[in-house]
């Protein structure tokens, strides 16, 4: 037996998938002609092209676009489809203590349909409490976090670690700027009512945040009496870039990690439409006495009274009784570590075969997409942040059946009626989100294809006009383009 163990006894360069396909589904046939008159019907927006036509290539967004475990499936029919205190709330709230290590008598846990409902029920309250003029600091705010503090009269504060720009052997670029945040609080406390961190940071190039860097953030915020909010989208993939990159860390299980995560802050948001592996679903958790609850007693009925206007009774709060035993089955799985490894060994291949074929990327690789970084990407061409290449080229890509989703000077600038020109945020990318267990390495291979041969002509590509939706709010989801050379 000896001898048949040593046959076995070597290292391959290939790992197989942590799953097997239990269901697929084929592409439609669609023509070059049929994508290009639907992408001008839809005024070039990727939000509004059909997904019908793309193959193989829809990396527009990670959020609800998971593929369902055959035991996901399974539970679905098992779901107690109740109004009031259906049998699978228990189970949820018995999986949120699990996997987050929070006590259902220490914290109060608000369900909603997903997460950016979450949000707007927080800062909705909030707004209501602390009036204009406040200031919510983050390592990076998302689009939708940003509107919903935005539409409550409080500005939304981005505090980018300063190694974001850095090179790619920087491990934690997600951070936050621990010297301006002290700065912040120390001149501005009483305008600050939390401090937010984004975990893994969506804006910042999907970058993970380092444990050392969450309990400075903590100990910031303890310090001035504020409390501490996660928005935690993607906790199990940024637990794995602290297994993997921290090393005091390398040793701990994933969910001995989520549990210290969690141990830091006073409250979180999440979209359990990311790592929740689900389709629909969010969650606003609390404790029951901070620092915020203190000073606003009353919140936490306002906060139920806000999810039974908006969501229903407080024990489906926007699920059907499916939705949330498939929750209690995701959050099982998406902190094993083999799901981990695979999930975002592919998405860092991904970045890899981007990389290789010259295509500037944000490296490292984060964990749910690849950014590419889109000064970079016309450097050398006449191509200004103005003429919004980024959409251009997410536009072109339509007609080769892919969608990636453009987050830079569209999606996070601003037209600036009074001055007649349009104001910018520091980052400009685009975005391929990689949906979780759904593509396998050789989709990604075409998108990278596609992209490669794109940034081959990039000084071929036109500028985007837009045609109509510049001044609005939340413009990249509205506004429509023209192709101009």
């Amino acid at each position: 037996m000896n001898n048949v163990a040593s046959l076995t006894d070597f290292e391959t360069p290939h790992a197989p998938r942590a799953y097997v396909n239990a269901l697929v589904r084929f592409h439609h046939p669609f023509t070059f002609e049929e994508r290009l008159a639907a992408a001008q019907s839809a005024g070039w927006n990727v939000f509004q092209f059909p997904s019908e036509m793309l193959k193989g290539g829809d990396l527009l967004s990670d959020s609800g676009t998971t593929t369902l475990t055959a035991e996901q499936f399974s539970q679905m029919t098992l779901g107690d489809e109740a109004y009031g205190t259906n049998w699978g709330y228990p189970k949820l709230i018995e999986t949120f203590e699990k996997t987050f290590g929070i006590s259902s008598d220490q914290w109060e846990v608000f369900i909603f349909h997903q997460g950016r409902a979450a949000e707007h029920a927080l800062f909705t309250q909030l707004g209501k409490r602390v009036g204009q003029g406040a200031m919510i600091p983050s390592n990076g705010h998302f689009d939708t976090t940003h509107a919903n503090i935005q539409a409550n009269a409080m500005e939304a504060k981005n505090l980018f670690s300063r190694e974001l720009d850095g090179g790619k052997e920087i491990p934690f670029k997600g951070n936050i700027d621990t010297v301006a945040l002290e700065q912040l609080l120390a001149q501005d406390e009483q305008h600050v009512p939390l401090v937010y961190a984004t975990i893994t940071n969506n804006t910042g190039g999907g970058q993970p945040v380092s444990l050392n860097n969450l309990k400075d953030i903590q100990r910031i915020a303890s310090a001035h009496h504020k409390p501490f909010f996660l928005d935690a989208c993607r906790f199990a993939e940024n637990a794995w870039f602290i297994k993997t990159r921290e090393s005091a860390y390398k040793n701990i299980s994933i969910a001995d990690i989520v549990h210290e995560i969690f141990s830091l802050c006073d409250g979180f948001t999440i979209s359990l439409k990311k790592d929740g592996l689900v389709n629909m679903g969010g969650a606003l958790v609390m404790k029951k006495n901070s620092a915020l609850t203190t000073k606003f007693p009353t919140l936490l009925n306002d906060l139920r009274d806000h999810q039974i206007l908006t969501e229903g009774h407080p024990t489906y709060g926007g699920f059907s009784g499916r939705d949330i035993l498939c929750i209690v089955e995701g959050l099982g799985t998406v902190v094993k570590e083999e799901y981990l490894a695979s999930r975002i060994g592919l998405v860092q291949q991904f970045g890899r075969d981007l990389a290789a074929s010259g295509v500037p990327i944000v490296e490292p690789t984060g964990g749910h997409a690849v950014y590419i970084d889109v000064d970079r990407f016309f450097e050398g061409t006449v191509m200004r942040r103005e003429d919004f290449g980024g959409v251009a080229l997410t536009a072109l890509l339509l007609l080769k059946g892919v969608r990636l989703c453009e987050l830079g000077a569209f999606a996070f600038g601003a037209w600036n009626s009074e001055k007649q020109c349009e104001e910018f945020s520091g980052k400009n990318y685009v975005r391929a989100a990689v949906p979780r267990n759904k593509y396998e390495l050789q989709d990604l291979q075409y998108v990278a294809d596609c992209v490669k041969a794109l940034y081959d002509r990039r000084d071929q590509i036109p500028k985007a006009i837009p045609v109509y939706g510049r001044e609005l709010t939340l413009r990249h989801f509205k506004a429509r383009f023209a192709l101009e050379s």
